[in-house]
């Protein structure tokens, strides 16, 4: 391609914004291993660390954590002083605590499951055909529930049913309801737990989110 009249300033500035979305989509695997090492977690307390200090919490290598540390800080996941590495608790919500309504560690699993079935995707393009939900990266359907389940916590029974005109006078008299796409049943179980005397049917396709679902039952006791 011959280019003669280039906007030096403007191209400097496209290669910065590239560099960054790719640093972001690195980050959010080094974020995943994070999370699923307890990386994050061994740091709520929110006390600076070294890199030996988090290995030995963890059961990792240091060698490794130096780097994962020393990328997150660099990433602003967390803060570096001359003490050590820090998880702010701000951060925390976000990144060590599956409880918390803040909690996106869920995103980032979906994210990451997104950019796993890219060659699917690309094929798609050419067939035309669709990608079922069964096609796509096991961590799509863990990363979607713990992205909803944070939300459905917070708000499903306390605010979202009451919301519907007489839903929950019924359900509280032993009514019935289908929780149709449940996945993994999060908020199926979670409104069959605050309405004991109501029937809750979950469906879904994907028979091995329906397996993970009445595991998930079967523990709540519901």
């Amino acid at each position: 391609m011959a280019v003669t009249d280039i906007d030096e300033a403007k191209l400097e500035a496209f290669v910065g914004h590239v560099a960054t979305e790719v640093g972001a989509a690195v980050n959010a695997a080094l974020a995943l291993i994070g999370d699923e090492l307890g990386l994050y977690r061994a740091m709520a307390d929110g006390r600076p660390v070294s890199s030996e200090e988090l290995a030995a919490r963890t059961g990792t290598q240091e060698r490794y954590v130096r780097e994962w540390l020393a990328a997150q800080a660099a990433s602003g996941f967390l803060e570096y002083t001359e003490a050590g590495f820090t998880l702010p608790p701000e951060h925390a919500l976000v990144l060590a605590d599956g409880t918390s309504p803040f909690d996106l560690t869920g995103v980032l699993h979906s994210a990451n499951a997104a950019v796993l079935a890219r060659e699917r995707v690309a094929e798609r393009f050419v067939t035309g055909e669709g990608l079922g939900w069964h096609e796509h990266h096991h961590g799509l359907f863990h990363g979607v529930e713990r992205a909803f389940a944070a939300g459905y916590r917070a708000y499903l029974v306390a605010e979202w049913l009451p919301a519907l005109d007489g839903v929950v006078e019924r359900l509280e008299a032993g009514g019935s309801a289908a929780d149709v796409g449940c996945g993994h049943g999060a908020s199926t179980i979670l409104m069959a737990q605050a309405f004991p005397a109501a029937r809750f049917v979950g469906i879904d396709y994907h028979a091995e989110s329906i397996a993970v679902a009445r595991e998930r039952a079967a523990a709540a006791g519901v």
